[in-house]
C-alpha cells in the first residue's frame, strides 16, 4: 500500500514543515540498518517530539508499532477479549482506559477489516478502538504468556503460599512469565502508574512488607504482604533495573524502562539497607507528565508575563527554589522546552537525567567517571552552549562555576533548596558567593510548592469564618464561597485529584542588585519586592482558594501562613 510507505509519511512531515529534507534522508538511511518505523526513528534521532509525530502516524496506521517485550499489558484489557479471538486474528489487547472507554490493541495486520469488525461486535461498540502494529511472533508469544496466567495482584498472591516464593534466575520467554513474582511486580508497577503515583515504596518490617504509593504528594499504604514475599520481589526488581543482586549491604541505584498504558514510563530505582532488609523506592518518571507547556503552569497573566521577561534576558542565572518534590524540575523543563529551538544550543547537567528532550544535550552527573557539577559546567562551557541547566546548586564550587558561566554570556538555570524566592540570596551568601558577584548576574528567582487540586465531583462549598477570612486577606463581613475536601469514589475518598504549582516570581532589577551588593537584610529585600508588586507564595495560594481550585487546609499544609494572622 503506497499510503503506508516511509516516503508518504516523510512527504507529510515535509509538507507540514516539521522536518527538513536532510533530516528525512538521515532517518531513511538509519532505517536501512535497523528496520524500525520511520516515525519512531525520527523521534529517536531527536528531530521530532512524540506529540508532533503522533498526528501523522495516526493517518498511517500500519506505521505505529509497539515493542511487546517492554510492554506491560493491562489485565483489565485482557479480560475483554477471549484467547481464541486474539489467536485467530493475531491481536492482543494492550491497555484499557475505562473512563474514556478507549481500548488499545496490538495487531499484526492493521488492515484486517474482518478482525476489527468482529472485535467491535464483541465489544458491542462500547469502546473506542486504536491499533498498534506488532510482529506476528511477538503477539503469539504474548498471548501464550498473558492468557495462560493470573494477572491481578490479588489473584497472583492467592497463587502463592507464603514461604513458597523461592526465586531462580528467570529464563527468557514463557518460563520467565510463569513465575508469579514476575507477574506480581508487573502488576504492582501497572497499578501505581494507573493511580497516578509518583513513587512506589517497598518497606520491609520485622514480619511484613509494607507497600506505599505517593499519590499527589501524599504517601498512601496500598497493601501489606508477608515478609517471605520480599526476597524474591527485591531480586526481581534488581534484575529489571540492572542492579547487583548479590550486594545487599550497600545502597544501589538503577533504572527500568517499560511501556505501560500504551506509553513509555521510566522508573528510577534506589535501594537502601535497613535493619529489616533492603528498602526499595521507585520514582516513576512519566514523560507525558514531565513536560508541561509554559502557559499551562497555572500562572495568571501578569505572572506569566513576568516569567517570559525573565527568560528573555540573554545572560544571567534563573533560580527555581523549593523543597524536594515541589515540582522544580518540571518547571525548569517547561521553560527549557519553551526556549528550545534550532538556533540555540542547550546543555544540561542533571543528577540523573529524568526526562529526555529532543535537541537538548543532557548529561548525568556520574561519580564513577568523576564528573561532578563543577567539572561538568567547566566541560560544557567548551561546548559552545547558549543555555546551561545545572540540576542543583549545592556547594561553593558548583555555585562559583554557575556564576562564572552567567558572567561569560550564558543563560544558566538551576535549582536551590530554600523556602522562598528572597531566601535564595542569604543561601547563596552562605554557600560563599560574594554579593558583588550576585548583583547583576541573577535574572530572576522562582519559588514554588505543589498543592493538591480539589476533586470537582465532591468538593463542598462553605462560607469562611472570621479567622479564615483573615488568612484569605478579606475585609470583615466579606465572605465569598470557598471549598473544602470531602471524598468520593472518583477520587478514592481523598477529596483531591491531581496537583498544581503555586509560585512566587522575583524579577531582579538594578534596585535589587544595589540592595544585594550592600548586603541588605531579607526583611528590606522583601519590603522592596512588595512595593514593586511582588506576590508571595501565600498570596498565590489564596488566589487558588478563592478560585475554588484548592482548599485552605491544603495551602496551609505546604505554606507558612502565620504572618497573615498578625
Amino acid at each position: 500500500m503506497t499510503d503506508n510507505t516511509p516516503l508518504s509519511i516523510g512527504r507529510q512531515l515535509l509538507d507540514k514543515g516539521v522536518i527538513s529534507d536532510e533530516q528525512l534522508r538521515i532517518a531513511m538511511q538509519e532505517q536501512q540498518t535497523n528496520h524500525q518505523p520511520l516515525g519512531r526513528l525520527l523521534v529517536g534521532l531527536g528531530f521530532l517530539s512524540e506529540a508532533t509525530i503522533r498526528d501523522v502516524l495516526s493517518e498511517n496506521l500500519g506505521q505505529e508499532s509497539v515493542n511487546l517485550s517492554t510492554f506491560i499489558i493491562d489485565p483489565s484489557a485482557i479480560k475483554l477479549i477471549p484467547k481464541e479471538i486474539a489467536r485467530r486474528h493475531l491481536l492482543l489487547p494492550l491497555s484499557l482506559d475505562i473512563a474514556d472507554k478507549h481500548l488499545t490493541i496490538a495487531i499484526a495486520d492493521p488492515d484486517n477489516i474482518i478482525a476489527l469488525d468482529q472485535l467491535r461486535a464483541l465489544l458491542k461498540d462500547e469502546y473506542r478502538l486504536s491499533t498498534q502494529l506488532a510482529n506476528e511472533s511477538d503477539i503469539l508469544r504474548a498471548i501464550d504468556q498473558y492468557y495462560g496466567f493470573e494477572l491481578s495482584i490479588d489473584g497472583i498472591l492467592h497463587e502463592i503460599e507464603p514461604g513458597e516464593m523461592a526465586y531462580q534466575t528467570p529464563q527468557t520467554g514463557v518460563n520467565e512469565f510463569s513465575q508469579p513474582v514476575v507477574r506480581l511486580i508487573d502488576a504492582l508497577l501497572t497499578e501505581a502508574v494507573q493511580q497516578g503515583a509518583s513513587d512506589i515504596h517497598f518497606e520491609p518490617e520485622s514480619s511484613f512488607l509494607r507497600i506505599r504509593y505517593r499519590i499527589d504528594g501524599v504517601l498512601r499504604q496500598m497493601r501489606s504482604l508477608h515478609k517471605s514475599f520480599w526476597p524474591a520481589m527485591v531480586v526481581r526488581i534488581k534484575v529489571m533495573s540492572g542492579m547487583n543482586i548479590a550486594e545487599t549491604r550497600a545502597p544501589q541505584d538503577g533504572r527500568v524502562s517499560l511501556r505501560l498504558s500504551a506509553r513509555p514510563i521510566d522508573f528510577r530505582v534506589s535501594s537502601h539497607p535497613t535493619s529489616h532488609g533492603e528498602n526499595l523506592v521507585l520514582r516513576i518518571l512519566d514523560r507525558q507528565k514531565g513536560i508541561v507547556p509554559i502557559d499551562k503552569l497555572g500562572l495568571d497573566e501578569a505572572a506569566l508575563g513576568t516569567l517570559k521577561l525573565i527568560i528573555a534576558k540573554p545572560e544571567g542565572i534563573v533560580l527555581v527554589t523549593g523543597p524536594t518534590g515541589s515540582g522544580k524540575t518540571t518547571t525548569l523543563y517547561s521553560v527549557l522546552n519553551h526556549v528550545n529551538t534550532e538556533s540555540v544550543n542547550i546543555m544540561t547537567l542533571e543528577d540523573p537525567v529524568e526526562y529526555p528532550i529532543p535537541m537538548i544535550r543532557q548529561t548525568s552527573v556520574n561519580e564513577a567517571s568523576k564528573l561532578d557539577f563543577a567539572n561538568g559546567i567547566r566541560s560544557m562551557m567548551r561546548q559552545d552552549p547558549d543555555i546551561i541547566l545545572v540540576g542543583e546548586i549545592r556547594d561553593h564550587p558548583t555555585a562559583e562555576m554557575a556564576f562564572r558561566a552567567a558572567m561569560t554570556g550564558h543563560q544558566v538555570y538551576s535549582t536551590l533548596h530554600t523556602n522562598s524566592a528572597i531566601g535564595a540570596i542569604p543561601r547563596l551568601l552562605d554557600i560563599g558567593i560574594l554579593p558583588d558577584i550576585m548583583a547583576g548576574n541573577i535574572i530572576g528567582i522562582i519559588a514554588q510548592r505543589l498543592v493538591r487540586v480539589l476533586c470537582p465531583h465532591c468538593k463542598l462549598a462553605y462560607r469562611p469564618d472570621h479567622n479564615e477570612q483573615k488568612l484569605l486577606g478579606l475585609h470583615p463581613g466579606v465572605a465569598p464561597v470557598v471549598y473544602r475536601a470531602t471524598g468520593c469514589d472518583l477520587c478514592r475518598h481523598q477529596g483531591y485529584s491531581g496537583r498544581l504549582a503555586i509560585m512566587e516570581l522575583l524579577k531582579m532589577d538594578s534596585d535589587f542588585d544595589d540592595m544585594v551588593s550592600r548586603r541588605a537584610s531579607t526583611r528590606d529585600l522583601k519590603q522592596a519586592a512588595l512595593e514593586k508588586g511582588f506576590r508571595p507564595l501565600a498570596a498565590d495560594g489564596m488566589r487558588r482558594i478563592l478560585h475554588g481550585v484548592t482548599s485552605l487546609a491544603e495551602v496551609t499544609r505546604v505554606v507558612d501562613l502565620t504572618d497573615r494572622m498578625g
